[in-house]
């Protein structure tokens, strides 16, 4: 028995092997080579570890999202058949998605109800939030300006919305799932009041009206459809408020959606297809 041997077999460690449950131990080996073959430590044998349980899948609401929400067809064809007062109730009413546990008020819209205009923004603000009404703080008396400029008013042949009633938190763009829980609003909306032109207000009524992802550069100076309602994109006016820059482009986008609007009432009044 050699030193490493006999200190293992004090020290209650030997041997250095395991046995497999079920294994007989082998005979001492009297041949002259025994000695030899004991002096070589054999491998350990660690049993197998248990399988790892499988991961617990998270729930939906949880679980992060990159693309915009499959809208549930059965709450978007009853929304697809509600009034103005049905609508407007069920906005205020709706936990869809996590904007409404912080927000103070939900944000329908405000405006003609008939109107020919619709101008679609983002999604309300602390502002907005607190009176319940769109564009009311810095953003909205620019855009009050910006109606101006095209021969109408707030409230008179324009209505106003956002792309999300309830204010993200700190004004932080929209994810896809919160404007996917909105859209069936906003596709109510446009159905009542059958406006003649939209004009988008920034990237994020133009990404999710026109339905691709496109920088606001490329989609300027061109009239889009939107299931067969001409659309015009132009800066949000919080963007101009930052960069001012830009006012003349979108003084240029609102010059196109004139002479855009005037095009189309005089095709109506001739009968005549909109070109």
């Amino acid at each position: 028995m050699n030193r490493r041997e006999r200190m293992l077999r004090e020290l209650d460690l030997y041997p250095v092997w395991v046995r497999r449950a079920g294994e007989v131990a082998p005979a001492p080996d009297a041949s002259p080579n025994a000695s030899a073959v004991q002096s070589t430590p054999r491998r350990e044998v660690i049993p197998p570890s248990p399988p790892a349980p499988a991961p617990m899948s998270l729930p939906q609401a949880q679980a992060p999202s990159t693309t915009p929400m499959v809208a549930d067809t059965g709450r978007a064809g009853d929304i697809a058949g509600m009034d103005w007062t049905q609508l407007e109730q069920c906005i205020r009413d709706c936990a869809a998605c996590p904007l409404h546990a912080k927000r103070k008020q939900a944000v329908p819209g405000v405006g003609d109800r008939a109107a020919d205009w619709l101008f679609v923004g983002e999604g309300p603000g602390a502002d907005e939030d607190e009176r319940g009404e769109p564009f009311v703080g810095q953003a909205g008396r620019l855009l009050d300006n910006m109606l101006s400029a095209v021969g109408i008013a707030r409230g008179h042949d324009v209505y106003i919305a956002n792309v999300v009633k309830c204010r993200p938190p700190g004004n932080r763009t929209p994810e896809p799932l919160e404007a996917g829980a909105c859209e069936p609003y906003l596709k109510r909306q446009i159905a009542l009041i059958q406006p003649r032109l939209i004009v988008a207000l920034g990237k994020t009524a133009a990404d999710n009206l026109l339905r691709r992802e496109a920088s606001i550069a490329s989609l300027r100076g061109q009239v889009h459809d939107y299931n067969g309602i001409a659309l015009i994109v132009t800066y949000h006016p919080a963007y101009l408020l930052r960069s001012l820059v830009d006012k003349a482009k979108a003084w240029a986008d609102l010059c196109l959606a004139r002479d855009t609007m005037t095009r189309l009432k005089d095709a109506t009044l001739n009968q005549e297809p909109a070109p």
